[in-house]
């Protein structure tokens, strides 16, 4: 078993920090040098850190050195870890500020490192902790994200855990009562901090209220509350984001973090008993035992906070999903180079290039709640041969119908931000055809499953000038393919299927998605099989990770011998030779609904204005919206539109941003932020539901 060490960022990054640290730190300082730390934060965030040995330092002036010492996890996670030269220490604005500008860690660091899992356990934790929290930068995609448990539980939903394990509530199997009284004080201290950061607004959301929610979290995971103390940090970290302006950032990523945040911490506050509201906490690596594992595609990861590396994607014969994940510090030129880095698993002796196109059969696995392989000193691996995209579980995933894995994968529950995220990080399959380029995006439309006989949702498609195309993929199958479903050509384009929109799953210019999806716009008609994530906030868009031919048809890709028949869009560039000729392709034009989108196009965009500006802008920016007259205008179109709730609500959260009371004396006062953040996620829960419900219809009407 490997003997954790010490772990030191890359020259110029500062370690991550766990949120008691910078917590206790910020409550150290007077008032008076509060009001100084947001600058001095920005002050030092720029200076250079210098590793000098397995320390770290930053020079905050002359007679001022910060020397920061994280342990074997590679964090900042104790208070002993960072320490000042000045002599106002531990309680100085130096210290306190360059705790403040390290990255939030999880509050769970290092509890994987030197417990029989992978060497690089802690900095994947890591990793994964800055792609989950949509902290701003350009993330190709959740490390693991997709992976399901073995037991087919979702993790940290409670479904498995909560309900099963008497220590989690202190109740017998099978029987439920409310939160206890710990865990209802902790849930409205959180509550309390996150109203008033949601009544201050990214502006005045500096280090101080940064710290309380910081503080508040640790307090919930003291009390049992972790999926309470997991969205307080993704929304701190998304305040970062937005306050440091990271080219990644997206306001969308932090409205769903706090919405998540006061949903679950008001719910808890009022001893809700559901039990997913206490989520679960995350498990080191569990015995697995035997597995045989075939490689699916690669995925590059690029997070904000200086990781990269590679997570290459593992199916199993009975169809479950695992991945072997290799993320450190490094950033973009670590992604690249982890493309072909040794599997640490055992002594198998494969790359991840090679793993993606072939198999491994594993004994003594080990296996974390997310899905991620581990490799413990006890864990044998033998490479086996891969699996062809036509046969067994994978020719299953291409076999179901879009609409029909999207329902599965848009199933979850809207006000559990975690919980919808990972269901539809789970990767779907589909035969496409591709049909052109509009904007940003590629378009194209899905070929029905292998094998069916085409389908008619309309009368009026008897008529031949409206029936659509077989995209030159021959009706009849020949009498070499045999019987095997799997090997059947599709017949022609679902009928009734949208017109899907494939955006790139990153845009780094060191990736190859950006100039892999202008190839396939190049050549319309083209045939691709395709495994790729939804994006579940757009109307039928898919991030497609990995491509490959369609079988029986000659409209397809040509992909070189030693790609095994696919590609991984991240790494493998296409070249013009892998396209079919232009004579295999029949001609397609872009059809009129192309720019025609059912989620951006409806009224509630001026919901989703107003619910974004009260966290841009805080309270204050809402009730100067509400005092400018274009509230009461906006609920017209709404009502007009059907979406009467919707309209009713947002008049409800300008209402009361400008509500004021008055005192004995006559004097108005504040009437203090819970009504206004009641009020804020009433109109924030009934937008996502709306949003997701007009995402799924969008995959069913081919015509919107």
């Amino acid at each position: 078993m490997n003997s954790p060490t010490s772990t030191v960022p890359p020259a110029g990054q500062l370690p991550p920090a766990a949120p008691h640290v910078v917590a206790a730190a910020v409550e150290g300082l007077t008032s008076r040098l509060r009001k100084k730390l947001d600058a001095a934060i920005e002050q030092y965030a720029a200076t250079p850190a210098v590793a000098d040995g397995e320390n770290i330092r930053i020079s905050c002036g002359e007679d001022a050195v910060v020397t920061l010492s994280p342990g074997a996890s590679g964090a900042i996670a104790d208070d002993g870890q960072a320490w000042c030269s000045c002599l106002l220490a531990p309680r100085c604005l130096h210290r306190a500020a360059v705790l403040s500008a390290c990255p939030v860690a999880d509050a769970d660091v290092g509890a994987d490192v030197g417990a029989g899992t992978d060497a690089g356990a802690g900095a994947d934790t890591h990793a994964g902790a800055s792609v989950s929290a949509g902290a701003g930068a350009d993330i190709n995609a959740g490390a693991g994200a997709a992976n399901g448990p073995p037991d087919g539980s979702l993790p940290g939903t409670g479904s498995s855990t909560a309900r099963d394990d008497p220590s989690r509530d202190g109740t017998a199997a099978g029987t439920t009562t409310g939160p206890t009284a710990a865990q209802v004080a902790a849930a409205s201290g959180l509550w309390a901090a996150a109203a008033a950061t949601l009544s201050a607004g990214v502006p005045a959301a500096g280090a101080v209220p940064q710290a309380e929610l910081l503080r508040a979290a640790h307090t919930a995971r003291l009390a049992g509350l972790p999926r309470a103390e997991a969205a307080a940090l993704r929304v701190v970290r998304g305040l970062r984001a937005a306050r440091d302006r990271h080219d990644g950032h997206r306001l969308a990523d932090l409205v769903a973090a706090l919405r998540e945040l006061l949903l679950i911490a008001g719910r808890l506050a009022a001893a809700d008993p559901d039990p997913a509201l206490v989520g679960s906490v995350r498990r080191s690596y569990q015995p697995g035992g035997s597995l045989r594992v075939y490689g699916v595609f690669r995925e590059p990861v690029i997070s904000g906070t200086g990781y990269g590396g590679v997570v290459t994607h593992l199916v199993t014969e009975d169809g479950r999903w695992f991945s072997v994940a290799d993320v450190k510090p490094g950033g973009p030129a670590r992604a690249r180079g982890a493309a072909t880095a040794p599997v640490a698993i055992g002594p198998a002796m494969l790359n991840h290039a090679q793993l993606a196109r072939a198999g491994l059969l594993i004994a003594g696995a080990t296996i974390s709640p997310d899905g991620r392989l581990g490799a413990g000193g006890g864990v044998r691996a033998t490479p086996i041969d891969g699996m062809s995209w036509t046969a067994g579980p994978l020719a299953a995933l291409f076999a179901r119908p879009l609409a029909e894995a999207v329902g599965a994968r848009l199933s979850g529950q809207v006000w559990s931000e975690s919980e919808a995220a990972e269901r539809a990080n789970e990767p779907v399959g589909c035969d496409l055809v591709i049909v052109g380029a509009a904007g940003d995006h590629v378009l194209a439309r899905e070929l029905l499953p292998a094998g069916a006989p085409p389908e008619r949702s309309d009368p009026e498609d008897d008529d031949p000038a409206r029936r659509p195309p077989s995209a030159g993929v021959p009706s009849e199958r020949s009498d070499s393919e045999g019987d095997d479903p799997a090997r059947r050509p599709p017949s022609a384009v679902r009928p009734d299927g949208p017109l899907i929109r494939l955006i790139p799953a990153g845009s780094h210019p060191d990736l190859a998605h950006v100039a892999n999806l202008r190839q396939l716009a190049s050549r319309p008609g083209t045939l691709v099989r395709v495994v790729g994530r939804l994006d579940p906030d757009r109307a039928a868009t898919l991030r497609p990770l990995a491509i490959g031919p369609v079988p029986g048809t000659e409209a397809t890709l040509r992909l070189p011998a030693g790609w095994q028949g696919r590609a991984d869009l991240g790494y493998d560039r296409l070249q013009g030779s892998h396209l079919p000729p232009h004579d295999a392709c029949p001609p397609w034009q872009a059809a009129s609904e192309a720019d025609v989108d059912p989620v951006a196009d409806a009224p509630l965009w001026r919901v989703r204005r107003l619910v974004e500006l009260a966290v841009a802008g805080g309270r204050r920016a809402v009730a100067e919206h509400a005092r400018s007259g274009d509230s009461h205008a906006q609920g017209a179109p709404l009502r007009r539109a059907g979406f009467e709730a919707a309209a009713e609500l947002a008049a409800a959260l300008t209402a009361e941003a400008d509500r004021r009371s008055r005192d004995v004396f006559g004097r108005s006062t504040d009437s203090g932020p819970d009504g206004y953040a009641w009020a804020w996620l009433a109109a924030a829960i009934h937008l996502a539901a709306a949003d997701q419900a007009l995402v799924q219809a969008s995959w069913h009407d081919g015509r919107c």
